[in-house]
């Protein structure tokens, strides 16, 4: 299977989007319902050439669902549509297309920016506005009443859950000047830890001297630890269980929210087998109960593989997100390849990002790349 990622405002106002996704040839789109800040290119749309836009809600923010939150999700003054996903739904729908609401969670820099008492909180004490912590009640009530209004309101065919969990230091926004430090993958995930209020309470529950481990992290930020698990020593095992736990009850949470709306809904989540996985990619135990689980393909190849066979471990079916913009080529032969060494570590779907910032020579590529890894229009499946 394949499914094709875009935004709303690809399609709204564009009369030729829809079929320009139908003839990718793939099986699905993944529409965004609710998605965090941006700027994005809109090289085919009839109006315009660039959206620079903030984290928003793309079903109605009906105010008798939200009433009472701290966390109330931004609407998209920008668009005219009282409804941007259901309309580009509904054209998608027209063309025969699936639609899979792309949803995500805890990545919010406009929520973050005005609770900062809600966000990841480092080890040093600074926040990151745009990673809403989970550990903090608000923010589990606002991704559980986000999933509620998408499915009901949204009506999709298929949800998919992007950071279901908690965000930490790799960010990748605007102006972003961090690379230069070069911290290894352990000195960034030990930034990622987070200090916030309610996870130091999750910390002094379980047992743990909150000092110290501060001061663990922080050493094992400025050292040269070989592993997180040697940074945090003999506090790496419970630190790792409440953070997966944390990720687990949220996942949890929203799952049964979705599937009490709309019962036996298809679910897919973003997701990494990596204990100490934050962002977009948030971590998952063994036998997670979802329909797939898309792990990051944006990496090296031989990278990207040992994850998707990591996620096949774990019990669901597997998918690629298979980025087909830049460094990629805009070529449809190496998209395939790809794709064939992405399905031989157990992927049973590729889905292409993404089908709205793509050139006209990407969008071409990924076609060919769709059909010469032996999709049969015909019938919406892969042959073999």
């Amino acid at each position: 299977m394949n499914v094709v990622y875009a935004y709303p405002w690809d399609i709204v106002g564009d009369p030729a989007a829809p079929g320009r996704l139908k003839a990718l040839g793939a099986d699905a789109v993944a529409l965004a319902a609710a998605y965090h800040t941006t700027r994005a290119a809109t090289p085919h749309h009839p109006e315009h050439r660039l959206v620079d836009v903030h984290a928003a809600c793309y079903v109605p923010v009906r105010e008798e669902a939200w009433r009472g939150h701290r966390l109330v999700p931004p609407r998209p003054a920008w668009m005219s549509s009282a409804d941007p996903f259901g309309e580009a739904r509904d054209a998608l729908r027209a063309e025969g297309l699936p639609v899979h609401a792309w949803t995500v969670l805890t990545h919010n820099s406009v929520l973050g920016s005005s609770a900062p008492d809600l966000v990841v909180t480092n080890a040093f004490g600074e926040p990151y506005p745009y990673a809403l912590c989970p550990a903090a009640a608000d923010v589990r009530e606002y991704c559980r009443t986000l999933v509620h209004e998408v499915v009901e309101l949204g009506a999709p065919d298929a949800l998919i859950l992007e950071a279901c969990g908690a965000l930490g230091f790799k960010h990748g926004g605007h102006h972003e000047k961090t690379d230069g430090a070069d911290w290894s993958p352990v000195q960034t995930a030990l930034l990622s830890l987070c200090f916030c209020a309610a996870c130091r309470a999750r910390y002094e529950s379980a047992g743990l001297d909150v000092p110290e481990l501060r001061s663990r992290v922080r050493a094992g930020v400025d050292g040269a630890p070989v592993s997180v698990e040697d940074a945090l020593g003999d506090m790496a095992e419970t630190v790792r269980d409440l953070r997966t736990g944390l990720a687990g009850e949220l996942r949890d949470l929203l799952i049964a929210e979705a599937r009490s709306v709309q019962p036996g809904i298809p679910i897919t989540l973003h997701a990494s087998a990596d204990p100490w996985a934050t962002g977009p990619f948030a971590t998952v135990p063994e036998g997670v109960d979802v329909d797939l689980l898309v792990g990051s393909c944006w990496g090296a190849p031989e990278t990207d593989t040992e994850g998707l066979r990591a996620l096949g471990r774990l019990g669901p079916r597997v998918g690629a997100y298979l980025l087909a913009l830049p460094p990629r080529p805009a070529d449809g032969a190496a998209l395939a390849r790809l794709a064939e060494t992405y399905r031989a570590a157990g992927a049973a779907e590729i889905h292409w990002y993404h089908a709205g910032l793509a050139s006209a020579a990407r969008l071409k590529a990924i076609a060919e790349a769709i059909a010469a890894t032996g999709h049969d229009p015909g019938t919406g499946s892969d042959r073999g």
